[in-house]
């Protein structure tokens, strides 16, 4: 099969095609012909290398997080899947590969394509979607009539966000340029703040929620909206001290991680707020 892949972290000129091997399959895992694969900022630091505290990934990598296909077979103890299945899914963070045309899927990730979406949309949704809800919905726990702001309204995760957030009923502040303004109202936005013309935490306070995209000085003054005992999920900063704990990382690296997040974790002091990374996982029932 032909593939995208790596043989060490680079920019693009480091990304070969050229054919390689099916990919080997466990009893619980689909083998997926990709008929449609999206490109997330995530594919990017992967090839990057900007990963690599996190995750690490043998070589040669190929590339891709999110696809769509179809069935061609099913390994021995797959219940839920057939030959033939439409499906999508954002593969596990150590079995990524969507950029070929087969994939090896675990079951558990894998979930049937709605009839009425073609495969390029429904390879959009699982990364950005599956964000989105485990941001709001199990971290953060937004609730109706809570406010919420959302970083970056007309991407790729900020769009969903938006529109679960409204379907919660909550009230929706979220950044964005100018000429998505009416973009984002159609979505559900209920408060959108020009990033260019305004600074947000001028214009909104006493937040619930924050869902932060852009890390760095965006993610400290993302502080100035929440109230006491609210919470500030990130996920595009440095993981915080506890994340990197939580997935048994080096020390060393934990130590690391605890140097480079230790503003947002001295503003989630002062403010009284939580601080939470958040790093998707696959999930086909979500």
């Amino acid at each position: 099969m032909k593939a995208a892949f790596i043989d060490r972290y680079g920019s693009n000129d480091r990304v070969s095609v050229a054919d390689i091997a099916l990919p080997l399959m466990g009893p619980l895992d689909l083998l997926v012909q990709v008929h449609a694969a999206s490109v997330n900022p995530l594919d990017v630091k992967t090839r990057d290398g900007k990963l690599k505290m996190l995750l690490k990934y043998q070589f040669p990598l190929v590339l891709g997080n999110d696809l769509s296909g179809v069935v061609s077979d099913v390994g021995a103890q797959v219940t839920r899947f057939k030959k033939g299945d439409a499906v999508y899914a954002r593969l596990d963070r150590d079995r990524i590969g969507a950029f070929a045309e087969f994939a090896a899927v675990r079951e558990g990730a894998a979930a049937l394509q709605p009839t009425n979406v073609t495969f390029e949309e429904a390879a959009s949704l699982p990364l950005v979607a599956l964000t989105a809800w485990q941001a709001l919905v199990e971290i953060g726990k937004l609730r109706a009539n809570q406010r919420v702001l959302i970083h970056a309204g007309s991407g790729g995760v900020g769009s969903v966000a938006i529109q679960l957030a409204r379907h919660l009923g909550a009230t929706v502040f979220t950044t964005v340029g100018q000429r998505n303004v009416e973009l984002v109202k159609r979505l559900g936005a209920d408060v959108p703040i020009d990033y260019r013309s305004a600074r947000f935490e001028d214009v909104v306070q006493d937040c619930d929620v924050v869902l932060d995209s852009a890390g760095g000085d965006t993610l400290v003054r993302c502080f100035e909206c929440v109230k006491p005992g609210g919470v500030v999920i990130s996920i595009g900063s440095t993981p915080s001290a506890a994340f990197a704990r939580s997935w048994g990382l080096n020390p060393i690296i934990v130590l690391a991680i605890s140097v480079m997040s230790r503003k947002a974790t001295a503003a989630a002091r002062s403010h009284n707020a939580r601080y939470e990374y958040l790093f998707m996982r696959a999930d086909g029932e979500q």
